[in-house]
């Protein structure tokens, strides 16, 4: 099972930065409709969310939902997004793989893939094809 997480784990982190570098930066503002976030707030929710989902549904460590301020640079979310799969990735490694632990990770990343399929849609607004999904 440690090996199957492992794998989703590192296509949803490979797709989400591919996702991530395919908007130009001058577009990371872009918003469809004043009801939703911008792309960028999206990428920072999808950073944010991972570490919150990982800890309150993985780790077990009741946290609240205070989600920083999004950062403001391309590179700086990006980098965002680096972190909380790293840190993810880390708890993967050195945690015991349970029941309960597996359904957090299913939580993760569903909650990930949820985001990122608004992101797919903020790139083909502006005309740009999302990068192909491999898996």
């Amino acid at each position: 099972m440690k090996t199957h997480l492992l794998s989703t784990l590192e296509n949803s982190q490979n797709y989400t930065l591919a996702v991530a570098e395919a908007m130009p930066e001058n577009l990371y503002n872009f918003k469809p409709t004043a009801e939703v976030w911008t792309f960028n707030e999206l990428m920072n929710h999808i950073a944010y969310g991972i570490q919150w989902w990982e800890a309150n549904y993985v780790k077990k460590i009741e946290t609240k939902w205070n989600p920083p301020t999004a950062k403001i640079s391309k590179k700086e979310t990006i980098k965002y997004l680096q972190q909380g799969y790293q840190a993810l990735r880390k708890t993967l490694d050195n945690e015991k793989v349970t029941d309960e632990s597996v359904k957090g990770f299913c939580a993760t990343f569903d909650h990930i893939t949820h985001h990122r399929g608004q992101a797919g849609l903020h790139l083909r607004l502006n005309g740009i094809a999302p990068p192909e999904y491999v898996f």
